[in-house]
């Protein structure tokens, strides 16, 4: 995927870092810091130096409990700075909730509306219809003066995911493109801090309603709380594991007042590999149900790769029931797709596989025959190769239904490492169900 902002245009594969502008008085960490335009320019260049792909202005802050600024006075803040940034060619985003603002804003250059009240507004929508920016759409429970009056939740996590899901698509319905809307969770808008920590380790979940994902945590109270760092400014190393956190969870947004920790925390981020997992012979049927001792299996793979050196599970698809493939003279297979972040090589990650498939097992007497368990790697980020042990990505993956379906499940949009896409599907083999 990428994400579209008028005329720039960012592949969602590498994290995009946006540096937070504030020229403000009173925002909560850097309040006062920046009002001048010219020290505002310059803190601009240096987070730009340090890393930045984009400059996020705010000329109000919402911090909880924060009263709202005059239109006028937000005007007079931020423009001039907006326009000072494009005309050199920046990527400037305006962080605003009033259409007048965003609008202005527009028209001196700006080319993201991000806006912490998620497009409510009908004049926002109209601002937004009315150009090409790229869109940020937040979730807030309420307002900043009253978000933190006792925030409640049945599910934090679904709650915020299906709102976003619905602002997006009726934004859409609006005639916005999908590529041009990002959404934001809004930690600790409208959260309490342990709504907020639930909500940042489950960044996973948003990543499958198949936009960009901005992860906007930088110095907030809910890091205060989890890390016991009470000075919002002694946050930035924190706030940059978080970042990192969320980078691999899924996020590709990172909205930060720290570019350079962020941007050394940041190359860590490991891979993404997807892991495709099948199964037609069950070692141990599940109280005579053959399905559920495949599942079974399944399982029990999974639990192995967890074992994998310097890799991690990031999200784990539904199982679907499909009909074989290439062979067909043989039983139903289950299948499922496991996203994972991985530092190990992919020829030395192919091994561990064959280990845990051959400790399930597996027999290879026949091509794409029987199994009790098949683990292949579908694509490992960045790299593209052919040969006789590894191809990557699997030459034969956008053929093959029980690798389409649970993979848009995860991400509806992925992109392989070769550039090919889920929308260049040609499926023809395999074709699956997924069991409910």
């Amino acid at each position: 995927m990428t994400w579209q902002c008028a005329t720039f245009e960012f592949d969602e594969r590498m994290p995009i870092i946006m540096g937070i502008l504030n020229v403000t008085p009173d925002s909560f960490s850097d309040g006062g810091t920046h009002n001048a335009l010219e020290d505002a320019i310059a803190h601009a260049h240096r987070m730009l130096d340090e890393g930045a792909h984009i400059i996020d202005v705010g000329g109000e802050s919402t911090r909880p409990g924060s009263d709202e600024v005059a239109i006028e006075e937000e005007l007079a803040r931020t423009v001039e700075v907006v326009r000072a940034l494009a005309d050199e060619g920046v990527c400037v985003s305006i962080d605003t909730r009033h259409a007048e603002v965003a609008r202005a804003a527009v028209q001196a250059g700006a080319a993201i509306i991000n806006d912490v009240s998620g497009f409510r507004d009908s004049a926002m929508v109209e601002v937004a219809c009315g150009c090409d920016a790229g869109l940020v759409v937040m979730h807030m429970k309420g307002e900043p003066k009253t978000m933190q009056a006792d925030p409640v939740y049945d599910d934090v996590v679904a709650e915020v995911r299906d709102y976003l899901r619905d602002r997006a698509a009726e934004l859409e319905a609006a005639g916005i493109a999908r590529e041009r809307i990002c959404i934001d969770p809004g930690p600790g808008f409208g959260k309490t801090p342990s709504q907020t920590l639930e909500l940042v380790r489950n960044f996973h979940e948003f990543a499958r309603l198949g936009y960009p994902v901005m992860c906007a945590v930088s110095r907030k109270s809910f890091i205060g709380w989890a890390y016991h760092i009470d000075e919002p400014i002694a946050r930035d190393e924190a706030s940059a594991a978080e970042a990192l956190m969320a980078a691999e969870l899924g996020a590709t947004v990172v909205r930060v007042h720290n570019v350079a920790a962020t941007a050394e925390a940041l190359k860590n981020l490991r891979p993404l590999v997807v892991v495709a997992l099948g199964c037609n012979i069950a070692l141990v049927a599940n109280d005579g149900e053959e399905r559920e001792g495949k599942i079974a299996q399944l399982n029990h793979a999974i639990s192995q790769l967890c074992t994998v050196p310097d890799s991690q599970i990031v999200d784990i698809s539904s199982f679907y029931a499909s009909e074989p493939a290439y062979y067909e003279d043989q039983d139903e297979f289950v299948n499922a797709i496991v996203l994972m972040r991985c530092g190990v090589p992919p020829k030395e990650l192919l091994q561990y596989l064959h280990a845990i498939e051959n400790s399930l097992g597996r027999v290879r007497t026949i091509s794409n025959g029987p199994r009790t368990c098949d683990l292949d790697i579908v694509d490992y980020q960045m790299y593209v190769t052919a040969g006789d042990v590894l191809t990557l990505p699997h030459p034969r993956a956008l053929e093959r239904d029980f690798v389409v379906k649970p993979l848009a499940e995860l991400r509806p949009h992925f992109i392989f490492a070769d550039d090919k896409s889920l929308d260049d599907a040609d499926v023809k083999y395999g074709a699956a169900t997924r069991i409910e």
